[in-house]
């Protein structure tokens, strides 16, 4: 198949950390790659638990960076925030809603359970046009940035071996099954239809 013939799509819920970290990773190992979110708002954390930032998705990473550092630069550097912003305005504009892209791709990575449910909540609801297969699979990253670094270099490990596939679609439990056991996570899948 080939890493760019391979169109992926990596889902987090606010577009900001775990998606964005693997699209970074993948994008430079020369996948074709998009990132987004399935959240209603963008959710940062605060300065207090109950107290966390919320942005639209039409607000742009450049925009979350000046407002986080009006508010509090020492703390928000200090947290990685701004780090991470600074990151994702390098990369694209603004976050981005899953459920409003009208791209289709071959491969659907979520990074945790919620995420996917609402991803296939979304190919459910939506109308098939062409019957053309997507693969979704789950990999659950905890977010934090730790975790979004590993996490985003198993997912490029995982896209290289289906990347390399002659027929995905009849490899694709194999090489499921056989990441599950090198990487001791397990994985759900499911397939949808555009």
């Amino acid at each position: 198949m080939g890493l760019q013939s391979l169109s992926i799509a990596v889902v987090c819920s606010s577009n900001m950390n775990r998606s964005m970290e693997a699209h970074a990773f993948l994008s430079k190992k020369g996948f074709k790659v998009r990132s987004f979110g399935t959240g209603d708002k963008v959710k940062l954390p605060g300065t207090a638990v109950d107290r966390p930032n919320v942005y639209d998705f039409t607000s742009t990473y450049e925009e979350i960076y000046q407002d986080l550092t009006s508010k509090d630069r020492a703390f928000y550097t200090q947290n990685g925030l701004l780090h991470m912003l600074d990151r994702n305005r390098r990369i694209k504009l603004r976050p981005e809603r899953f459920q409003v892209s009208r791209d289709k791709f071959d491969v659907v990575i979520t990074c945790e359970e919620r995420v996917y449910d609402q991803v296939i909540e979304h190919f459910e609801n939506r109308i098939s046009e062409e019957n053309a297969p997507v693969h979704i699979v789950n990999i659950d990253i905890q977010d934090n940035h730790e975790e979004a670094t590993i996490g985003a270099f198993i997912i490029c490990e995982l896209m290289t071996v289906m990347a390399n596939s002659d027929d995905l679609d009849n490899d694709i439990d194999t090489v499921l099954a056989s990441y599950e056991h090198k990487w001791n996570r397990s994985l759900l899948h499911s397939v949808a239809f555009y």
